[in-house]
């Protein structure tokens, strides 16, 4: 548990040194006052947590000053913690049991750290014990296709790829066939994300989602939408386009580690209503870790390692 831990610690400490870092000088052992809401205020938006939600955490946090009589700064510090957990939802068991094979589309822009996303949780299901097949259906971007293979090969999974600029819903088609016929437990199927045509892209979207439930009835059992954490609030529209398209199941945190921006996952939460259920907090398959709130919020709110 301590590596763990120290993992999201590591992991958020440019979230935490950009914004929350300021939060332990605030709390003190002065009284709080209007000045204490104010900067508190201004930190949270800062942070990248969006006005609507910071002001709803305000609001948190001054019926815990009223309800428990809290009067000094320091005594804020536990309520926060306790706010921002609680605006977090708890993270759902990720369990494709029932169906096999499980077809799971990764879907988000370009840059955002879906093909290596793709491959680790490849690596973590194929831990697990369950047999993994990865299918290049970015066929308009060679270096995706490229960079699945040397994934797929490092971590000894398979992968089914098409030819430069096939017919994307063919490979996701053609990887779902080899599945059923091998009795392969999980399909990750890697898409486009050119958004210089968004409408283009949602559409072919659209087109892979009906193909692959054409592939297999009830198919795809989960979309995992992967977004960049250090886009911060940029990162939002893009999902809301995500999320209409193709009916997104779940979210993926990828760069976090990279991020000042971490503060953003409350906002997902806030606008989205989708659980966070993987953040990247490292290069290594290791580091994609199941979303952990309490962790998270542990993560950027620690101070000198305490």
């Amino acid at each position: 548990m301590a590596d763990l831990f120290s993992k999201w610690k590591n992991g958020l400490e440019k979230t935490r040194k950009a914004a929350f870092g300021r939060i332990a000088t605030l709390f003190g052992a002065t009284q709080i006052n209007t000045e204490t809401w104010e900067e508190l205020e201004a930190i949270l938006v800062q942070a990248d947590l969006g006005i609507e939600t910071t002001e709803e955490i305000i609001q948190a946090l001054k019926q815990h000053v009223v309800q428990e009589g809290l009067t000094r700064t320091e005594e804020l510090q536990h309520a926060l913690r306790e706010v921002l957990i609680q605006r977090l939802d708890p993270t759902p068991v990720v369990d494709f049991s029932y169906q096999k094979p499980a077809i799971i589309l990764l879907v988000g822009v370009n840059g955002s750290g879906k093909t290596t996303t793709a491959a680790k949780l490849g690596w973590q299901f194929s831990r697990a014990g369950k047999t993994v097949l990865l299918a290049a259906a970015d066929t308009f971007r060679a270096a995706a296709v490229d960079q699945l293979q040397v994934w797929g090969e490092r971590l000894g999974l398979p992968v089914i790829a098409g030819q430069p600029n096939a017919d994307p819903a063919a490979v996701a088609f053609d990887a779902i066939q080899s599945a059923i016929s091998k009795k392969i437990d999980i399909v990750l199927v890697d898409t486009a994300g050119r958004l210089h045509t968004r409408y283009n892209l949602m559409e072919e979207l659209k087109k892979i989602h009906r193909v692959v439930g054409k592939a297999l009835p009830g198919a795809p059992h989960a979309v995992w939408l992967v977004l960049d954490a250090t886009t911060g609030q940029n990162a939002l529209q893009q999902a809301k386009a995500f999320k209409e398209a193709v009916q997104v199941t779940g979210i993926i945190l990828s760069k976090l580690d990279s991020s000042a921006r971490g503060g953003m996952a409350f906002a997902i939460q806030e606008s989205l209503g989708l659980p966070i259920l993987y953040a990247g907090l490292g290069e290594k398959p290791e580091d994609l870790q199941v979303f952990d709130r309490e962790a998270f919020v542990n993560g950027i709110l620690e101070k000198n390692g305490k």
